[in-house]
């Protein structure tokens, strides 16, 4: 009897393990680590998403798709990095069951729009480079407005659906996350009914948002790579190329350690605990860290557009201290 009481009861709160096998001596300066990443990122992007909307000569498509970007980036950090901060500083390990599933929730959203943010960033460059003289028509701040909208409700589709599946099945026994935020794997793993349709259905909603646009991104590179290659010049090809090298360094860092993680899945090769959340950890969090310095603060427009706010910010105190003397 207390053995069918104790599998109909819900479980009211989750504890956030983090890392397995770190030691309690190290938990402060992992807690400055992360604290110090939250704030490096939250600074890059913030910094873009000032300029952008202080400098109306940068309100271009492909600024678009860094605002939205940048937005993501900020999104997802925020979601992901407070509760395990406070975690390793504070010792607060508790997090409530809702909490934990509305975590889940907005952090593999985030990570599906980031897929499909760089899709269309592939999209960008693909019009760009393989139809230059139809690209100002094709390619406007409109259409690409459109689409990131596109983009941010449809990244909820099927991560909607597989947190609805998720968050019916019971959870009655252990209670302990092994990760440093509340993702799929680990709240599926708690559940006391193991069923395959919410495993299978959730592999599948992940690889079509992973695989989908990881081969148009593959396709638009195919078709890039042949037009630069065509290119007179070796001036044009070397300028053409390089607006593409920034963007397949930060796709080889999104989708490689991605796909090696779900193939190791899929085999049945197993990963170290701690080594499994540092991978997790790589490609969700170096992304959003170095995406302001690859993407924005290396294109040209946005150098010239932080030279002349500070050269305005420098005008206006020598104004001041003119006034006040």
């Amino acid at each position: 009897m207390s053995e069918e009481k104790n599998l109909t009861s819900t479980i009211k709160e989750f504890i956030l393990v983090g890392f397995p096998g770190l030691q309690p001596d190290y938990f402060e300066l992992v807690a400055f680590i992360f604290c110090l990443l939250y704030l490096s990122i939250i600074a890059g992007n913030s910094t873009f998403v000032v300029i952008f909307a202080l400098k109306p000569g940068l309100h271009k498509p492909m600024f678009v798709i860094m605002l939205s970007l940048a937005l993501s980036d900020i999104g997802f950090s925020t979601v992901a990095l407070p509760k395990i901060i406070a975690r390793y500083w504070f010792d607060d390990v508790v997090i409530s069951f809702h909490a934990c599933f509305l975590q889940r929730l907005f952090i593999h959203s985030f990570g599906s729009l980031n897929s499909f943010i760089m899709m269309i960033m592939a999209l960008d460059r693909y019009l760009a480079i393989c139809f230059p003289l139809r690209y100002p028509v094709l390619m406007k701040n409109c259409t690409m407005i459109i689409l990131n909208c596109f983009a941010w409700v449809f990244s909820l589709v099927p991560t909607g659906i597989s947190f609805i599946y998720t968050y019916m099945l019971p959870y009655c026994g252990p209670n302990r996350i092994y990760h440093c935020y509340c993702d799929q794997n680990s709240i599926l793993s708690l559940a006391c009914a193991r069923e395959s349709g919410p495993e299978l259905i959730s592999f599948c909603l992940a690889m079509l948002v992973l695989l989908i646009p990881l081969a148009f991104i593959i396709y638009s590179y195919i078709h890039i790579l042949a037009t630069v290659a065509g290119i007179a010049s070796s001036q044009g090809r070397s300028k053409t190329f390089s607006t593409c090298s920034t963007q397949m360094c930060i796709i080889t860092i999104y989708y490689l350690p991605r796909c090696t993680v779900y193939v190791c899945n899929l085999v049945g090769i197993s990963m170290d605990g701690d080594i499994r959340i540092v991978v997790a950890l790589f490609y969700s969090l170096l992304p959003p860290l170095v995406n302001p310095l690859i993407y924005c603060f290396r294109t040209k427009d946005i150098q010239q557009a932080v030279v002349q706010l500070f050269s305005v910010k420098r005008v206006g105190k020598s104004f001041i201290a003119s006034i006040s003397s």
